[in-house]
Parts: C-alpha cells; sequence; structure tokens
C-alpha cells in the first residue's frame, strides 16, 4: 500500500511539476518573456551566421573569400558575447523568482523537486528558443544572404539553400549555453535558505570597501585608457596597445561606477546646504542606494553603447568613404611594370586603339615614364640606408622614386626647369618641408616642392605608407644618385639596375563596367604574352576585392549593432523591472508620510533620467577617445578622411541619443506602472 501511495504521489509530482513550470513562466512573464525572446533573437542570429557559412554556393562565387572570412570571425565573435549576455539576463530572471521559488521551498517543495521544475522551464526555454529562431532564420536569412551579396558587390541571381547542419550547430551550441545557465541557477538556488530566497529579490549589493581607493584607482585606470588611446602610434604594437586600452577603459568604468559614483554622492550628502532640501534628499538617498545595487548594470549599459556607437562609425565610415580609398590606391584603372630596353614604340597605343574600338570603351588617361624606386631609410632631410649597425638600429623606411624632369613635363604638363644641383621633390604623406635634400651625401637643392602628382595622390595622414618622387634635371644626375644608393646598400651591379629600371604604363578607362573589365582583361594578357611585363596590376580587380572586403565587413557590422542594441535593450528592460519591484514600497511609505504624487513623481524621474544618462555620457566620451585610435588604425587601411569619420560619428551619436531616449522612455513606463500599484 505504501510503495502504491508512494509511486502515486511521484506519478502526480510528474504531472504537478511541468504545470508548476509552466504556471510561473505565465506568472512571471514581464520578466519571462523578454528573456525568451533574447534567447530567439541570439539564436536567429548564430542560425543567419552558420547558413551563410555553410552554402556550398557562397565559396563558388567570385570574390567572396573576404566575406567569408568575416563571416567566420564573425561568428566566433557572436558566440563569445551570447554567453556572457544570456548568462546575465539569466541571473536578473532567477533573482525575480527567487521569492516565488522560495514559497514552493517552504509549502513543502523539495530542493530537488525544485530543480526538477526549473529543469522543465529551461528546456522549454531552450526547445522554444531554438525552435523559433531557426524557423525565423530560415525566413529571413535568404534576404539577409541577398544583402551581403549586394553590400559587397557579388552577383545577387543564386540559390540560397536550407542548411540542416547550420540548424545542428545552432542547437548544439544553445544546448550548452542554457546547461551552463541552468547549473547557475541550481548552484544558487541549492546554497540558498529558504529565508534568503524570499528575500533574495530585494537584497542588494554591499557597498563597495576602500572606496575612495577603488574611485582614484578607476580614474587613474580610465585616464591611462584615454592617453594609450591618444598616445599610440601606427607600429607592430598598435593592436595589442589597442586591446590594452579597451581593456583599461572597460576596468575604469567599472570601477568609476561601482565606487566613484557612490564616492560623489556621498560628498553630495556631507554638504548639508544641499543634501537637507527635501527634493535633493530623496534625489541623492535614492540615487545612493541605487548606484551601489545597481553600477554592475550601468557599466554594462555604458559598454554595450560604446560598441554600438564605435562599430557603426567604423563600419559605415569605411563603406562610406570606400570609393576615396580605392581612388586613393588605385589611381588608374591599369598599371603595367616593362623594362625599358624591352618597350616597343608605338605597339602599346596599336594596341589600345584596337581593344578601344572592341570593347566601345574610352582611353581618358594614359601615362608613360621611367621609373626606378629605392628603398632608403630617413632621418629629416637626410635619406640613407635604412639599416645601421644592427637589425635593431633599422630606422623607418620609405620608396623614393627617381623621375626624370622630361617626363614630369609630359605627365603635368609643365615646362619646368632645373639648374645644376636642383630638384623637385613631391610626398604623398605630410610635405617634405626642407629646403634641400642630403641624398647619401649628395646636397640637392629643392627648387620646388609640388602640391599634388598625377602619378600619386596625396594625403598629409598618409605616414605609414608615405613615398617621395625626386623630381631629377636629367640621366646623368640619376646615375649618379643611383651609384650612390648602390653602393651604400652593397650592390655591385649598377649598370643591371639602370638597365631594369621600370618604363610605366598607366592608363584610366572610362565605359560600362563590363566592357572596362573585359578591355583590361585582354590589355592584361597581351602585354604579359607579347611585351613580357614583369608585372601586370589589375586594378578593377583590386577594387572589386576592395568591395567585396569592406561589403562584407560592413554587414558583420550591421548584425553586431543590432546584437549589441538588443543586449542594451534587454539590460535596461530588466533593470527597470527588478528596480520598480524594489522601489515599490519604499514609494509607498513617502506617499503615506505626506509626499503627494508630482513629488513623488518628481523625484523617479529625476533619479532615473540621472542614473541612465550617466553610461550614454561616458559612451559618448568612450567613444570619442576611441575615435583617436580608430584616425590612426584607418590610415593604415588608407582612409584619410577624417571629416568623413567625424561627421558619421555625429550622426550616430545623435541617432543613438533619440534611440536611447526613446528605449528610456518605454522602459521608464514599465517602472512608472509597477511603482504605482
Amino acid at each position: 500500500m505504501n510503495k502504491e501511495l508512494q509511486t502515486g504521489k511521484r506519478m502526480n509530482m510528474w504531472k504537478t511539476l511541468p504545470q508548476l513550470a509552466w504556471k510561473g513562466m505565465v506568472k512571471n512573464k514581464t520578466v519571462y518573456y523578454p528573456y525568451l525572446g533574447a534567447g530567439i533573437f541570439s539564436v536567429f542570429t548564430y542560425f543567419v551566421f552558420s547558413s551563410i557559412l555553410h552554402n556550398d554556393i557562397v565559396a563558388t562565387l567570385p570574390k567572396s573569400g573576404y566575406a567569408m572570412v568575416f563571416l567566420q570571425i564573425g561568428r566566433v565573435l557572436l558566440g563569445i558575447i551570447l554567453i556572457p549576455f544570456l548568462f546575465y539576463t539569466n541571473s536578473f530572471l532567477i533573482k525575480r523568482r527567487k521569492k516565488e521559488i522560495g514559497l514552493y521551498n517552504i509549502l513543502g517543495l523539495g530542493k530537488k523537486h525544485i530543480g526538477m521544475m526549473m529543469f522543465v522551464e529551461s528546456a522549454i526555454t531552450y526547445g522554444v528558443a531554438v525552435a523559433a529562431g531557426v524557423i525565423s532564420g530560415a525566413v529571413l536569412s535568404k534576404l539577409l544572404f541577398l544583402l551581403l551579396l549586394r553590400m559587397t558587390g557579388l552577383p545577387v541571381d543564386v540559390e540560397f539553400t536550407f542548411s540542416f547542419s547550420a540548424v545542428l550547430e545552432t542547437a548544439i551550441f544553445f544546448f550548452w549555453v542554457y546547461v551552463i545557465n541552468f547549473f547557475a541557477d541550481l548552484i544558487q538556488i541549492g546554497k540558498a535558505r529558504p529565508s534568503d530566497l524570499l528575500a533574495g529579490g530585494k537584497k542588494g549589493e554591499k557597498e563597495p570597501k576602500l572606496l575612495w581607493l577603488w574611485a582614484l584607482l578607476g580614474a587613474v585606470v580610465l585616464g591611462e585608457g584615454y592617453w594609450l588611446a591618444v598616445r599610440s602610434e601606427v607600429d607592430s604594437m598598435i593592436f595589442i596597445n589597442f586591446f590594452l586600452a579597451v581593456f583599461l577603459v572597460v576596468g575604469g568604468t567599472y570601477f568609476l561606477f561601482t565606487s566613484g559614483s557612490v564616492a560623489c554622492l556621498k560628498l553630495l550628502k556631507k554638504s548639508k546646504g544641499f543634501y537637507y532640501k527635501p527634493s535633493n534628499f530623496i534625489t541623492v538617498s535614492g540615487m545612493l542606494y541605487r548606484m551601489k545595487k545597481s553600477a554592475a548594470s550601468l557599466v554594462n549599459i555604458c559598454i554595450f553603447s560604446t560598441m554600438v556607437m564605435i562599430t557603426l562609425v567604423c563600419t559605415s565610415s569605411l563603406y562610406l568613404g570606400l570609393d576615396g580609398m580605392m581612388d586613393f590606391n588605385f589611381p588608374f584603372d591599369a598599371d603595367v611594370f616593362l623594362q625599358k630596353i624591352r618597350v616597343p614604340e608605338g605597339e602599346i597605343e596599336k594596341k589600345m586603339q584596337e581593344l578601344e574600338g572592341k570593347y566601345g570603351v574610352e582611353i581618358e588617361d594614359y601615362l608613360t615614364y621611367e621609373r626606378i624606386s629605392l628603398t632608403c631609410g630617413k632621418d629629416g632631410k637626410n635619406f640613407m640606408a635604412p639599416y645601421g649597425a644592427s637589425d635593431t638600429d633599422k630606422m623607418k623606411s620609405y620608396e623614393v622614386n627617381l623621375l626624370l624632369l622630361e617626363d614630369y613635363n609630359r605627365i603635368e604638363g609643365e615646362k619646368s626647369e632645373l639648374g645644376e644641383g636642383e630638384v623637385f621633390i613631391f610626398s604623398s604623406g605630410e610635405d617634405y618641408g626642407y629646403d634641400e635634400v642630403v641624398f647619401y651625401g649628395n646636397e640637392l637643392k629643392v627648387k620646388e616642392e609640388p602640391e599634388e602628382l598625377k602619378i600619386a595622390p596625396k594625403s598629409e595622414n598618409n605616414q605609414q605608407q608615405g613615398e617621395f618622387f625626386l623630381i631629377v634635371k636629367d640621366d646623368g644626375v640619376k646615375e649618379m644618385l643611383v651609384k650612390d644608393w648602390a653602393k651604400a646598400n652593397g650592390v655591385e651591379d649598377v649598370a643591371g639596375l639602370l638597365d631594369d629600371c621600370y618604363q610605366m604604363v598607366r592608363l584610366h578607362v572610362s565605359g560600362e563596367e563590363k566592357d572596362r573589365e573585359a578591355f583590361i582583361r585582354e590589355f592584361g594578357d597581351w602585354c604579359q604574352k607579347d611585351l613580357g611585363c614583369i608585372r601586370f596590376e589589375d586594378n578593377l580587380d583590386w577594387r572589386s576585392d576592395w568591395k567585396a572586403m569592406y561589403g562584407g565587413l560592413l554587414f558583420i557590422g550591421i548584425l553586431f549593432s543590432i546584437v549589441f542594441v538588443m543586449c542594451l535593450l534587454l539590460i535596461m528592460y530588466y533593470k527597470q523591472i527588478a528596480e520598480g519591484y524594489e522601489d515599490q514600497n519604499a514609494f509607498s511609505i513617502m506617499q503615506k508620510v505626506g509626499m503627494s504624487d508630482k513629488e513623488i513623481k518628481g523625484t523617479i524621474h529625476r533619479q532615473i533620467l540621472l542614473v541612465f544618462f550617466v553610461p550614454v555620457i561616458g559612451a559618448v566620451v568612450h567613444t570619442c577617445a576611441g575615435l583617436v585610435m580608430v584616425v590612426k588604425l584607418f590610415a593604415v587601411l588608407s582612409f584619410f578622411d577624417t571629416g568623413l569619420l567625424i561627421g558619421c560619428a555625429a550622426v550616430v551619436t545623435a541617432v543613438f541619443a533619440v534611440f536611447y531616449g526613446g528605449s528610456y522612455v518605454a522602459t521608464a513606463k514599465t517602472y512608472y506602472r509597477i511603482i504605482s500599484r
């Protein structure tokens, strides 16, 4: 009989626990549904990345390599972001449910049965999130795939197939994410006493010890992060410095929000003339309590806001500035490197005219000139060997191109003259700025420094890839400089070096894109076959590569910005929900002691406004400091349009401020609703 009763109880328990789990989820919909929505969105995003990566058609598309690399990197980074994000939102959820679980425990439900109930909840949440995320991903992934193709300039008339491998990868990844969350909840509930569970939702964080020390440390660490971002130079350490600066800024932000904010409020509290005014008294006291409890949330809001702005500013700037970057790096559609002694006179012009008629295009620019490039170290006005006594003494090196005055005048349409010992010098980066050039001991007077040169675009910010063009009077001066360079660099065959100097042929073609591509392709084949050119550069092909690369980067940036915004909204929402329930009793007491609804609303408004807009102000400051380093990093990519970067930053900041304000209003309404119950 006892066995039958025990069996009946077990059967009833297995019926009851799923019902309790389902009712608990429905009853706590204000916190559970957003968590479920976060899970669905996370699955959707991860599944989209996996679906595109697993489609065989993508690998067959021309120029898709860059997009694929970015997608692979993006999926890894996405996983790194989503694991702590879902863990963080789950911590809000379990904190809100502690009181309910404690009540179940007091009424006789054992920890084992509570664990089973939580397992059912986790299983339901996981199943719904994966199913809804995969279904929505399957519906929209083709649309997002076409968007990726459009951004990267790849052909859009391709089929996109559903990938079961992507479903399996997504299901496995999120299985382990929800397993981690489930065991984290079990540990919290298992270690807590029923009384702790009943008070768990109201239990706040303790005030940090050594408050002023941590506040000072936060200011120092944050300042060091800013200083590193501002002072870093573009060298082999730039990426290490970048990540170190990010680490310092995040750490400094955490210390300032958790300790610095409390320290500032305590200073205000000590000011009796300010603190003991009714409105200030309630506002400062409320914020002091609030900052102690929710500093970690504010740090996350600040960091995610910074990530949204920086990501959007960088990707939008690169995409909008892509044409300028390509024009700087590829000013001509084709560059032909020929040996001077092998160039048949008139053959190139004849072939180009033939191809012009064949493809219906027009040659807008056609330049030829002799070029010899010498790698030199530079110290002020002195050009010398880039190596000292050892490799550790190596100085920064530049390409110095020797250009004959005759070629310069033909290219620029000038009639300039040079005297003995005179040169023109042109820098594709910042101006040379000296009255003379000392080239391996030869002192040459700078007659003029041209502001522009058709064969080399110029930017003052081009400090990493800058090169110099030294325009000399005749072949005699050129041979003298080459001999001195060869002697200093240990090159014995000077005659061979002079014979092997390039005859450059550069041209720009106008017409339909496909006709231009066909012209350049056939012209390149002819140069390599009939002229035996040293090198042929199809810059239209390079432009296509760049568009694919930066288009893929923009696609990743947009998706990641959406992910960051989703994280931000969930944190804001949960913060308002948690604080609403905690503050409900406090404001009820204020009403009972005589405060009017208007005064209470004013106090609430000031507190929430200050608390929620401090992180976004911090995010704007972080973004401004980060842009200093972004400018330097972009210079490596030949992005020199600082005005465009600043404009994008201003627009993104304004749009984000409007969006953030709207999000604040929407989440604040939920807070007011809870308070007014």
